[in-house]
């Protein structure tokens, strides 16, 4: 059973930092490319990063470019989302997806119909 379970969220001040865990298990973590997405009451799923299997390729939204980055630890079948500089409008329960690996680009990636395993999520809010 593919379990994908996502952990670091909580309250922190505008300007702070935060990191969000996803372990994963049930699946072979090395073959997955993984997302980040986050999503607030009344909106749509929205994409946040994502990482390639190796950790070779990343890609983000704009909104983020700068402030967070996307890694991975194959041999603890985590993905990880450091968030810096971060802003009210980040709050939002954040999600971490899993998808076959496939040699995308960030179109792909960003859309959440193409991952095939989600996580529970973790809220983040952040206070102005």
């Amino acid at each position: 059973q593919v379990q994908l379970v996502e952990s670091g969220g909580g309250l922190v001040q505008a300007g702070g930092s935060l990191r969000l865990s996803c372990a994963a298990s049930g699946l072979p973590f090395s073959s997955y490319d993984m997302g980040w997405f986050r999503q607030v009451p009344g909106k749509e799923r929205e994409f946040v990063a994502a990482i390639t299997w190796s950790g070779s390729s990343t890609f983000y939204v704009d909104s983020v470019k700068g402030r967070f980055t996307i890694s991975r630890d194959n041999t603890k079948n985590t993905v990880y989302l450091q968030m810096s500089s971060l802003k009210p409008e980040d709050t939002a329960v954040y999600y971490c997806a899993a998808e076959f690996k496939g040699d995308r680009g960030k179109n792909y990636y960003a859309d959440t119909r193409n991952y095939y395993y989600w996580g529970q999520g973790t809220q983040v809010t952040v206070s102005s």
